[in-house]
């Protein structure tokens, strides 16, 4: 069987806009919107700015847009500020290939490398689906176990698909799109302690950035580990229990990973864990007009996984509530969301808010235990609504709105764009005309004037 790295590095040289089916490309052409509008939100946020100074530091300018910026600088500072900024708020999207942050690493990458030689759009795009396929096949021949084991996948694939987009744009030929990978591979990091601080955004930062790197350094001659995955010291023994599948690489360009097993598009911007338990809630409140006074407690039947992700269950700052299943639920009830604006320290000391989170508990039973049933619902939630009349409201989700399987409509993925674009201050006019040329994006002779989004 041949190595991963070579196999994918030989695909992905072939690739070109033709190659891949309109409904794919499609596919990719929602992602970069909402990466955007996401990336734009982020902006504002105190780690996105840690991470301008530090490449601002540099003095490097250059022609790639930065978020929450005017300037521009290098390709690489570029990836990895918008990395941060598209993982920042954790309102990007999840491939359960790989259980991974795919397009705020992606992206950030693809978009910087394509603005630095001034590609095109549709040269973009074929990036994107180049660099999303590459990553969550690896993710496939994963399956999973390395997030399991307490690494955060983003962080150790992330680069393999930063690299494998920004291979391509660059046109490495086959020998160094493998050297490319393998300095990618080398690169990998991430542990999941980092989750509710700086670091979880910082590292998504990191892979981009990584990735971009070792695209230009391959093309420049330096060479990589083209095994890093079966090496006896490499990543599937390091970080996955030995086990790897690279059959699945021989399904490239025939099974197509952004549609199945697809990405989940968030509806709201906390961890992916506990949206599946806000839909019931809201679901169970609209359909029986409860007011949040008449909550004795709400009890969420969750998979292991989502325990072990939502760690916060009084949480004291805006980072930790995007892990909090508490705070998820809360805000649902009191403010219908969590949105945007609920994440904020004044949010989190209101007295309300400090009330209904302690009556918010998870559990995790023995339906769980089945593989079949966490297949099936991976972050799903069975919820108990306790009223103070007695009454308890049951309600289950396998998968919450904007999952791949129930995706969210044009006009959701609409007003999610202008809402990030709206929080991260760019005037509505505006915002809608930068709509209007991303659904263009097919027809753009130049990609430098997508981002970023004037105020």
């Amino acid at each position: 069987m041949s190595l991963a790295i070579p196999a994918m590095a030989r695909w992905l040289v072939r690739q070109e806009a033709g190659s891949i089916p309109p409904r794919i490309r499609r596919i990719a052409l929602h992602s970069l919107i909402d990466t955007l509008g996401v990336i734009s939100a982020g902006g504002r946020t105190r780690v996105a700015a840690h991470a301008r100074l530090l490449v601002q530091g540099d003095g490097a300018a250059g022609t790639c847009g930065l978020a929450g910026s005017d300037q521009r600088t290098q390709a690489r500072h570029a990836a990895l500020v918008n990395a941060v900024a598209a993982h920042a708020l954790d309102f990007d999207d999840n491939c359960y290939a790989g259980f991974v942050h795919g397009s705020a690493v992606i992206v950030p990458a693809a978009l910087a490398v394509a603005q630095q030689i001034d590609a095109d759009g549709q040269a973009l795009l074929t990036a994107l689906v180049v660099g999303a396929e590459c990553q969550y096949t690896l993710g496939l021949a994963s399956d999973n176990r390395l997030y399991r084991r307490g690494w955060w996948s983003s962080g150790i694939l992330g680069p393999i698909g930063a690299c494998a987009a920004a291979a391509w744009l660059l046109r490495l030929d086959a020998q160094q799109a493998a050297h490319a990978l393998g300095l990618a591979a080398a690169s990998a990091a991430g542990i999941k302690a980092g989750f509710g601080t700086d670091a979880k955004a910082l590292l998504a930062g990191r892979a981009a950035e990584a990735g971009v790197m070792a695209a230009w350094l391959a093309q420049a001659g330096a060479t990589g580990p083209i095994d890093a995955f079966e090496h006896r010291h490499g990543v599937a023994h390091l970080f996955n229990d030995d086990h790897f599948d690279g059959s699945v690489f021989s399904a490239l360009g025939q099974r197509w990973t952004l549609e199945d097993p697809g990405l989940d598009v968030k509806r709201i911007p906390v961890c992916l864990s506990s949206h599946a338990a806000v839909d019931v809630v809201v679901e169970l409140i609209a359909a029986h007009g409860v007011r949040s006074e008449e909550i004795l407690a709400i009890r969420c039947d969750v998979p292991p996984i989502v325990i072990a992700n939502l760690i916060h269950d009084r949480p004291q700052t805006p980072q930790q509530a995007q892990f909090s299943m508490p705070f998820a639920i809360a805000a649902a009830v009191l403010h219908g969301g969590p949105r945007l604006q609920d994440l904020e320290a004044a949010r989190l000391a209101q007295a309300d808010m400090i009330a209904l989170m302690a009556r918010v508990s998870m559990c995790s039973s023995t339906q769980w235990q089945n593989p079949a049933r966490q297949q099936q619902a991976p972050e799903g939630a069975e919820v108990c609504i306790q009223l103070s009349d007695g009454r308890q409201l049951h309600g289950r989700r396998d998968a919450p709105r904007g999952a791949a399987r129930e995706p969210l409509t044009p006009e959701q993925r609409r007003e999610k764009f202008l809402e990030c674009l709206r929080y991260g201050g760019v005037d509505e006019h505006i915002a809608n005309e930068r709509l209007a040329q991303l659904e263009g994006m097919e027809a753009l002779t130049g990609v430098r004037t997508l981002f970023p989004f004037s105020t």
